[in-house]
């Protein structure tokens, strides 16, 4: 391809918030490179929904299949960007790229930093939800989940890791651990659906009337809580398995305790709440038990990434508090000039696909703002082509991923499944004859 006259742009990230934003510059005629760490395109789209949700997540990758399309937007999958990665934001700029949007996720792992984390048996919920949903190399990892399972959080990602323990695992029992109270938690009755049937209402009825003397406290009525949880009841799915699911609420982990490595116990503290600027907070009693389990699971959010090369704080990369072009008030500037943040890795674990859509799209707008200050350069994707070759990996491209779609669709079709995805890149690269060049 010739060289073209155009603002040159690199992409880090091919879920919703880098495909949108991408497609968003490229049809403003921006030339794009769309750099993506898996091999395929979607991210959380693609490896974060829970597995059964066909046609949402058909629904989804056809409109990325529609972005992609744009012939402005070049991919390159199986490249990591970062200052151990591949690639680092330095070497982006050598390359001639005018602007750079980071919209890469929150690719870091969140930690409460507490004693036991290491014991086998402890894990992040990124891991478990990567795991299930065959994401390389998360999916080939041995998790000991055990009969009593533990997961830390009050969110969709703390229901869908219980859906699949109880239905998946068979589990015995799924212990939900709430720092809160039952009026905080914040998962829709559309997910807590799918696991209602199981919960064991004596045990919820005795923690309904444990915790009202704390929700007295703030003047919370007990009854905000009880609708919360029970109102998925009405469209409850149908009992899979016969595991029980409950609430520890008022309860923080303290430790992860075990034997010859292995976690063997969760000791938690009890809490009051509080009220400070209109937010309720808990606050820890000292007084503290343990609970027998084998497996516990962390959904608390995620952090981004702190070796990718942008300065961070409070787990989110920094961003400027001047922003030159703010888009609805919000600053999608990093600290450095010339490179954005948009998505997860603007505000790390907030919102669902659709935000992230709307973020990446924002975040592009800022972007050509910036652009609009700068003259287009000749464009010459040769270059970036060249620097590849120096790889000792395959680099992705749009072709590979429609002959793989097209690979997958028909292995699915010939094994009855409603999808099939290659357990390992090792096996897409096979498939789609691409082979690693060192």
């Amino acid at each position: 391809m010739s060289e073209q006259s155009a603002y040159f742009v690199a992409v880090i990230g091919a879920g919703p918030a880098g495909l949108f934003g991408a497609r968003e510059l490229a049809s403003q005629g921006a030339r794009v490179a769309l750099f993506n760490r898996d091999i395929k395109p979607g991210g959380l789209a693609e490896y974060g929904i829970y597995p059964d949700k066909h046609i949402m997540k058909e629904g989804l990758r056809k409109q990325f299949r529609a972005a992609l399309d744009n012939p402005n937007i070049d991919y390159y999958g199986n490249v990591v960007i970062g200052e151990q990665g591949d690639l680092s934001l330095g070497d982006l700029r050598a390359l001639g790229f005018q602007a750079i949007l980071v919209a890469a996720g929150a690719q870091g792992t969140k930690w409460l930093g507490l004693p036991g984390e290491n014991l086998e048996g402890v894990y992040h919920a990124k891991e478990i939800v990567y795991g299930y949903n065959k994401l390389p190399p998360y999916n080939q990892k041995n998790f000991r989940i055990g009969k009593r399972c533990v997961v830390v959080g009050a969110g969709n990602v703390m229901v869908d890791i219980a859906r699949y323990l109880l239905q998946n695992r068979k589990a015995d029992e799924v212990i939900a651990v709430v720092r809160r109270g039952p009026g905080e938690v914040n998962f829709t009755k559309e997910e807590m659906k799918h696991i209602i049937a199981n919960l064991d209402m004596p045990a919820f009825d005795a923690e309904m009337a444990r915790v009202p003397p704390a929700l007295q406290a703030i003047d919370q009525d007990p009854e905000l809580g009880r609708h919360k949880i029970l109102d998925a009841l009405p469209k409850a799915d149908p009992k899979t398995a016969e595991g029980r699911f409950r609430f520890e609420f008022l309860a923080s982990p303290v430790q992860m305790l075990g034997e010859n490595g292995s976690l063997t116990k969760l000791e938690i503290e009890d809490n009051i709440l509080t009220l400070k600027d209109g937010e309720v907070k808990a606050r820890g009693t000292g007084n503290k038990r343990t609970l027998d389990v084998e497996t516990v699971i962390f959904a608390i959010g995620d952090k981004v990434d702190d070796a990718f090369g942008l300065p961070v704080a409070s787990n989110e990369f920094v961003k400027s508090t001047t922003p030159r072009f703010p888009v609805e008030g919000i600053s999608y500037e990093s600290s450095i000039d010339g490179v954005f943040v948009g998505g997860w890795s603007r505000q790390a674990s907030e919102g669902l696909v659709g935000y992230a859509r709307k973020d990446g799209i924002n975040a592009s707008k800022a972007v050509w703002q910036y652009l609009q200050t700068l003259q287009p350069i000749n464009v010459n994707p040769e270059a970036l082509a060249a620097k590849f070759k120096n790889f000792d990996k395959a680099v992705i491209t749009k072709n590979d991923i429609k002959k793989l779609e097209t690979i997958e669709a028909a292995e699915a079709q010939k094994r009855g499944l409603e999808e099939f995805k290659f357990a390992s890149n090792e096996e897409m690269l096979q498939a789609i004859g691409v082979t690693e060049t060192a």
